[in-house]
């Protein structure tokens, strides 16, 4: 028997995962020491539930995803409004060395799913889908891009790539403290400690604490809405080029324009703060309607070769931030704190990097500049990095 959902049903369905995840969330520690978002807990319970039923030939759902798309759509161009290359600036030399690097690790996750896709004879699609889409990118971008690779072939993309994303988000946060641990005490660091200049510690997106005003919710839904409008006309030239593009792109560009447009503007200002909520309850209905879809029965050919490549993914993340990251980032204390970080966002996502980094300088002390650099790499530029190169490799393997 199948269980059609329209659209609206999708979208109330999606509403009681959601809330189902918070709820067990704030119950189980473990949960809440790894950072898995709401939306994965409640959308994998949902997707095992869904497993059984359809595997004892009780129920199989179908479900609408026209608003799934949507709120992608939002999400992205929302990530779009955050990319100010005025903080970028600001942020100095060693913000732009850290995207660097954060950028040559992206690379090197594609290049090693890629690979062992080969090695293994899957559809190097598949690879992709345990590269940097779920490792630097998490379940927002393996949402995007997987059902794209699905539509070029690749069967069960959607599926690895959640499941993938779920184990970096684990995996990231178990790496971080000990390999912060053993380049502090085998470097002897704590001496070599030092603060930011008071004038350095900006907020990553210039906040500060304020009384949210009404009109700039109405603002903001406003401009998402243009910028994805106008992102529209952008995916079309961009699709006119031949190759392959995720469908926000158009909206994400259009969004970082009128950023930077504000940014130059005293006429012109943005309700950051009020984008961003907006862009946070879009990415948890995205992401409880892409989880609760997912086929697990879909995994069971592909369990061994895709553990092989998460490990490796691991051994990767592990070898860059300890000889790479700590090196290139000053081989200081702040440097190691920032490995540790490393870790955590590049196989999981910048709460996990933060999660890690409180863990190792509550232990060791205050480790400002890594503080600094973490946050305002990742929230604001490595999803643009990121998507440019995921584009590039698919359009290369397809």
């Amino acid at each position: 028997m199948i269980f059609e959902l329209d659209m609206i049903q999708t979208t109330a369905l999606a509403v009681v995962v959601l809330l189902v995840g918070q709820f067990i969330r704030k119950r189980v520690n473990a949960l809440e020491k790894f950072c898995i978002p709401a939306p994965v807990i409640g959308g994998l319970i949902f997707a095992i539930l869904s497993l059984v039923l359809k595997q004892t030939g009780i129920l199989e759902f179908n479900f609408d995803g026209t608003l799934k798309k949507v709120l992608m759509t939002a999400f992205f161009t929302t990530v779009g409004f955050t990319a100010s290359f005025k903080l970028l600036k600001k942020g100095g030399v060693q913000v732009l060395a850290f995207l660097g690097l954060a950028t040559i690790l992206v690379t090197l996750q594609n290049v090693v799913g890629v690979s062992l896709a080969k090695v293994f004879g899957l559809n190097q699609l598949l690879g992709l889908s345990t590269g940097s889409v779920p490792m630097t990118g998490g379940h927002g971008t393996s949402g995007a891009f997987a059902p794209l690779f699905e539509n070029a072939g690749a069967s069960g993309a959607t599926t690895v790539a959640m499941a993938s994303a779920t184990f970096g988000l684990i995996c990231g946060s178990m790496l971080g403290g000990p390999i912060a641990k053993r380049l502090i005490e085998k470097n002897n660091l704590l001496k070599t400690s030092k603060k930011l200049d008071s004038d350095e510690k900006v907020s990553t997106t210039e906040k500060v604490a304020s009384t949210l005003i009404p009109e700039n919710f109405f603002s903001a839904a406003m401009q998402i809405i243009i910028a994805m409008g106008l992102g529209t006309i952008l995916s079309a030239l961009l699709q006119k080029t031949g190759m392959t593009f995720p469908p926000y792109i158009g909206a994400m560009f259009a969004a970082a324009i009128m950023r930077n447009m504000s940014d130059a503007m005293e006429s012109y200002k943005l309700p950051s703060e009020e984008i961003d909520i907006l862009g946070n309850i879009s990415l948890s209905l995205f992401l409880a309607m892409a989880l609760m879809g997912l086929k697990l029965w879909q995994l069971a050919d592909l369990a061994g070769p895709m553990l092989a490549m998460l490990v490796a993914q691991a051994v990767l993340m592990a070898t860059f931030a300890y000889f790479v990251t700590f090196n290139l980032m000053g081989r200081n204390y702040d440097a190691a704190v920032l490995a540790g970080g490393h870790c955590g966002f590049g196989m999981g996502a910048t709460p996990n990097a933060i999660a890690n980094m409180e863990a190792i300088s509550s232990k060791y002390g205050p480790a400002p500049a890594a503080f600094f650099i973490i946050p305002l790499v990742g929230s604001l530029f490595i999803d643009f990095f990121n998507a440019g190169i995921i584009t590039f490799f698919m359009n290369l393997v397809k």
